[in-house]
C-alpha cells in the first residue's frame, strides 16, 4: 500500500501526459512511470475490491502482531540484552509490537465502519527458538510487510483506503530500519523498497500459518513452497553477489529456466533474472541488496517485470551483502 515513493510515482505518471511538450522527463522518471503504468494494469486483472485488500493487510497485521506478542511472552528482556541490544533498543522493539496490535485495530474498524467483519486472528507457527532467531525473523517479516503495502497501493481505488494504509505503510518502514540497526546492519541497504503482489506476499507469510478460523482464509492461493537446498553452506549467512546457491521447490522447480531476484533500486522493472539449473542453481546478479526476494520463473522478461504467469515456485527471502 501507499507511501511518498507511490504518491510520486503516481505523480509522475499524471506528468508525463499533463507535461507541456516542452517539459521532457529524466530516463529514471519515465523508469517509474512505466511501472506505475504496470501496477495499474495489474490491478485491473487482479480482481480484489478494496476490502478484499484491506482484509489482505489485515491478514498480515494479525500475523506480525502475533509474532512479537508471542515471541516477548517466551523470551526473557535478559534473553534480548544478551545479544547486545540495549535498554532503550529493548524497549524499542517492544513498542514495535505493540504498534502492530494498533495497526489491527484500525484495519478491523475500517472494515466494520465498510460493513465487512474482519478475518480473525490464525493459529500461526513462527519456528523461532531464541530470541537471535526472533529478531531475525522479525527482520524479514517487516520487509515482506513494506513490501506488501507498496504493491497493494495501485490496487486501491478509494482515496481514503489509500490514506489508511499510508499511515501504517510509514510505520513499517521504520520498524524495518530500527530491526536492521538492532541487528548490526545497515540501515538502508537501498535507495528503494521493492513491491511485491499480494499474491508472492501470501506466498511468504502461508508457511507461518498453521491453521485459520471458518471464513477467515483470504481468496488468494500461495505459490508452491521455494527454499535453501538443506544443508548447504549459503542458507544461514548472507549471500554475496556473484554466489551461486541452490533451492528446493515443492513442485520440484519443474519447468524453471530462471531465478528472479526481486530487490528495492533493480531498474528497469524492479526484478533482475538469472540463469537457473538443477544442478548450478541460482546465481545473486549485479545490482540487488538487503532483503531480497527469490522466485523461479520459465521467462525472463527483457523488461523486469515479476508478473504471477511466469512464476513457478516461490518468492522466498535472502539477504544480500
Amino acid at each position: 500500500m501507499p507511501s511518498f515513493k507511490t504518491a510520486i510515482l503516481a505523480l509522475l505518471a499524471a506528468s508525463a501526459t499533463a507535461m507541456p511538450a516542452s517539459v521532457r522527463l529524466s530516463p529514471r522518471q519515465l523508469q517509474y512511470h512505466a511501472l506505475t503504468k504496470r501496477q495499474q494494469e495489474n490491478a485491473q486483472q487482479s480482481g480484489l475490491s478494496d476490502f478484499d485488500i484491506l482484509q489482505f493487510a489485515l491478514t498480515l497485521e494479525n500475523l506480525e502482531e502475533s509474532f512479537y506478542r508471542e515471541g516477548f511472552a517466551k523470551f526473557k528482556e535478559s534473553d534480548f540484552a544478551a545479544l547486545g541490544l540495549d535498554q532503550q533498543q529493548i524497549a524499542d522493539l517492544q513498542q514495535i509490537g505493540k504498534t502492530e496490535a494498533q495497526h489491527v485495530g484500525l484495519l478491523q474498524s475500517s472494515l466494520a465502519q465498510g460493513g465487512v467483519k474482519p478475518v480473525q486472528r490464525c493459529e500461526y507457527e513462527f519456528g523461532f527458538t531464541d530470541a537471535a532467531g526472533m529478531v531475525k525473523t522479525a527482520a524479514v517479516l517487516e520487509n515482506i510487510g513494506v513490501s506488501a503495502y507498496l504493491g497493494a497501493a495501485p490496487l486501491l481505488s478509494d482515496k481514503s483506503i489509500l490514506s489508511t494504509a499510508a499511515t501504517i505503510t510509514t510505520i513499517e518502514s521504520r520498524h524495518q530500519s530500527s530491526i536492521r540497526v538492532f541487528s548490526k546492519q545497515v540501515a538502508v541497504p537501498q535507495a528503494f523498497d521493492a513491491p511485491l503482489g499480494p499474491r508472492a506476499v501470501f506466498s511468504l507469510a502461508a508457511p507461518f500459518i498453521k491453521s485459520c478460523p471458518e471464513g477467515s482464509n483470504l481468496k488468494i492461493e500461495a505459490f508452491p513452497k521455494l527454499a535453501m537446498e538443506q544443508g548447504g553452506a549459503e542458507s544461514s549467512k548472507a549471500l554475496a553477489v556473484g554466489t551461486n546457491f541452490k533451492v528446493q521447490a515443492d513442485n520440484g522447480g519443474n519447468g524453471a529456466t530462471n531465478c528472479a531476484f526481486t530487490s528495492g533500486g533493480v531498474f528497469p522493472g524492479g526484478t533482475a533474472f538469472s540463469n537457473f539449473t538443477q544442478a548450478e542453481g541460482c546465481q545473486v546478479p549485479q545490482g540487488v541488496a538487503g532483503i531480497t526476494y527469490v522466485t523461479l520463473t520459465k521467462s525472463a522478461p527483457l523488461s523486469g517485470t515479476l508478473t504471477d504467469d511466469i512464476i513457478v515456485a516461490g518468492p522466498m527471502a535472502v539477504a544480500i551483502s
